[in-house]
């Protein structure tokens, strides 16, 4: 991926920031210094945060009450979320199919809710493995989707990531079960979430900003970063979750701008506007 040495506007014409949440904004139950002041500041000035997330193992009502626990107010329109792009993808390219779903209750929940056909059982029916971040996992959601995997069913992921941070430290994620399985069966799914552009398009459509205005803000160069890079807008990669400066070259993902934390990109912006 090209590099981010000149951006596609400054920082001070940024408008729409894009948060990644995890390692981003906070780190499991530690909200980062200089959050609310930086929120408050980007409405001020009258631009707009999304919340956008790989994460499908619980639905936006667990988002919207962990904001309210650090004294954050937000709403459904304020997140973005790696399955409402998976929904969207499965009524477009995968219409009527029936899905098993690999993830958790809540996943399963919003899948229902959306009127995607779904089960958590291994029918002769099932068109679509719907793989996503599984909190829940159990050995026998990991022996149905090799025998999904081996009658040859569409293989469909939330997301690629590999970990989910943690207070102690990292877990497996989609990307970590999507690879065992592929180990056993030698199949790899579609990929739906970030690093794929379509969460910004959705994001640039839902708030009616531009491109240009437009800056993803994440700690995953592999996701956050090259999501931001393939929907062409300026990104920020800050160095307080996974990521840190050398995985820049092991990835050959350019991130416009460096940053070790979001209250370094607060002061830059209140420096500049």
């Amino acid at each position: 991926m090209s590099k981010g040495e000149n951006p596609v506007a400054e920082l001070k014409e940024k408008r729409l920031f894009l948060l990644d949440m995890d390692g981003t904004i906070y780190l499991s139950d530690r909200l980062f210094d200089r959050v609310p002041e930086f929120l408050k500041f980007v409405k001020g000035i009258g631009g707009r945060c999304l919340f956008l997330t790989n994460n499908s193992s619980r639905g936006v009502e667990g988002y919207i009450e962990k904001m309210h626990r650090f004294g954050i107010e937000t709403t459904r329109e304020d997140f973005l979320t790696s399955v409402d792009a998976t929904i969207a993808y499965l009524k477009q390219q995968l219409p009527g199919k029936k899905c098993y779903v690999f993830g958790t209750h809540s996943f399963y929940s919003q899948l229902q809710d959306a009127e995607i056909c779904v089960t958590d059982r291994l029918e002769d029916d099932v068109d679509v493995l719907l793989c996503g971040f599984d909190t829940e996992l159990t050995f026998q959601k990991l022996e149905d989707a090799c025998i999904l995997l081996r009658r040859g069913v569409d293989f469909v992921a939330t997301n690629p990531d590999w970990v989910c941070p943690t207070w102690y430290g990292s877990v497996p994620d989609c990307g970590s079960v999507c690879e065992m399985l592929y180990r056993a069966t030698g199949k790899r799914p579609k990929v739906i979430g970030k690093p794929q552009p379509e969460m910004v398009y959705l994001a640039l459509q839902r708030t009616g900003f531009t491109p240009e205005q437009a800056v993803m803000v994440g700690d995953r160069l592999y996701t956050d970063i090259a999501c931001g890079v393939n929907a062409g807008i300026d990104t920020v990669f800050v160095l307080s979750g996974e990521g840190t400066r050398a995985d820049i070259e092991t990835y050959q993902v350019y991130p416009t701008w460096v940053m070790d934390h979001i209250s370094e990109l607060y002061r830059k912006l209140e420096e500049n506007v």
